[in-house]
């Protein structure tokens, strides 16, 4: 994240009047700023290579799903192996379970449909930057249905109960803090756990943990 307190996003869509939507509300809200917008996704990878006049990586990107020649799945999948550091919430009017997945998959941290209220909205960008997965119930049951269509992995990661405890809340988008509280132990407890949890199922951050928990079928129906 920059240096101040204001959220760099940049919005990536192919229809104007959608940008001019996000831009023109994202304005109104004094901790974001948009620093870019693209109308395709190759547009928006280019902009990027060439470097943004901030000179930074934007803080969270709202990537559109349905955009021609490139869609946002292979757009977010390609920003994410250049800046594994990206932060990118897909925003788009399908919930189809494989766009879903897939999204997540790619790299996306959340997925949000376009018929979200505006504060809805906020908490995603919000939870973005911190890393941690935002999905409505719909959302999440998509997530669920297109995980188990895909092959099962075998194997079991041998973990612990507490361990399965710390995932569930992780899947539900907990800060460390929360899931402290909520479990009635240490900030450091919980770390310990969440590193145990990344090494144990070979995993490189919380929202591929949150992934594997909704794929093991363990994150509660709301």
């Amino acid at each position: 994240m920059s240096g101040t307190n204001t959220l760099k996003v940049m919005i990536v869509d192919d229809h104007d009047m959608v940008r001019t939507g996000l831009r023109t509300y994202l304005m109104l809200e004094p901790k974001f700023e948009v620093v870019a917008e693209a109308g395709s996704g190759q547009t928006a990878i280019s902009m990027l290579e060439a470097g943004l006049p901030t000179g930074e990586l934007p803080d969270v990107i709202l990537m559109d799903l349905m955009m021609p020649g490139m869609d946002g799945i292979e757009t977010t999948r390609q920003l994410i192996a250049k800046y594994p550091s990206l932060k990118i919430v897909m925003l788009t009017s399908f919930l189809e379970d494989d766009k879903v997945y897939g999204a997540i998959e790619a790299g996306a941290v959340s997925y949000v449909l376009k018929t979200v209220s505006a504060e809805e909205l906020i908490y995603a960008l919000n939870g973005a930057v911190k890393g941690m997965p935002v999905m409505t119930a719909d959302v999440s049951q998509a997530l669920t249905r297109g995980l188990r269509q895909r092959t099962a992995q075998s194997g079991d990661e041998d973990l612990t109960e507490r361990e399965k405890e710390v995932l569930l809340l992780i899947a539900e988008g907990r800060s460390n803090k929360e899931i402290g509280e909520e479990l009635h132990i240490s900030v450091k407890t919980v770390k310990t756990h969440v590193s145990n949890l990344l090494m144990k199922c070979e995993l490189d951050d919380r929202t591929q943990l949150a992934v594997l928990a909704h794929r093991k079928g363990w994150v509660k129906n709301t």
